[in-house]
């Protein structure tokens, strides 16, 4: 094999290899896309993972960045758009889910923040319990976009008008990345330090 042949066999496997890793992902069913576009950005996908309560999957989580981050800390510093995208993998009331998510914020904010955090709290519950139920397979993202702020679209559909503190979205962020995570195999999963 001359050494142009190998060189061009190597680059045919880097490519395949680079075309698989790019190919999306199944968790529990849920396809997870390799790379999102927002706000005319392209994001990558950071980690993804299951939410589990005792044995139960309850969802899919997946996070998307500009570049990669290892820590909660390099997540909520990182510039540009961001965004948590969450697949339901059973029914559930959707309110509870709300009131989870708001107790997943309480456990994970430092007190000083949750006077300010207040008006983005009442706004999400409201937009949880609108919903009634989320069943298997309805999803909602949140978004963070730079000059606008927290999005959270329900089944695609945005949820009224953008919440503009970034400290609210990073607070939702710290829901799943926190010290007190939701999962801790989660936290580690959308960190991509391991996969559920």
């Amino acid at each position: 094999m001359s050494r142009l042949t190998r060189w061009i066999a190597i680059g045919a496997l880097a490519a395949a290899l680079g075309a698989a890793h790019a190919a999306p992902i199944d968790l529990a069913g849920v396809r997870i896309d390799d790379a999102v576009e927002l706000g005319g950005s392209k994001l990558q996908l950071n980690g993804a993972g299951i939410r589990y309560k005792t044995i139960l999957k309850v969802y899919t989580a997946s996070l998307y960045l500009g570049k990669k981050a290892s820590t909660v800390d390099e997540v909520l510093a990182a510039p540009g758009t961001k965004r948590m995208s969450i697949t339901m993998l059973r029914d559930i009331d959707a309110n509870e889910l709300g009131k989870g998510l708001t107790r997943g914020l309480e456990d994970n904010s430092p007190r000083n923040e949750m006077a300010q955090l207040i008006p983005g709290l009442l706004r999400m519950s409201q937009m949880f319990s609108e919903q009634k139920n989320l069943r298997a397979g309805d999803s909602f993202t949140i978004d963070w976009v730079p000059n606008k702020g927290t999005v959270i679209s329900v089944k695609g559909v945005p949820q009224g008008e953008p919440i503009k503190e970034q400290a609210f979205f990073n607070a939702l962020m710290r829901i799943w990345l926190g010290p007190s995570p939701a999962d801790y195999k989660l936290k580690d999963a959308l960190l991509g330090i391991s996969s559920t």
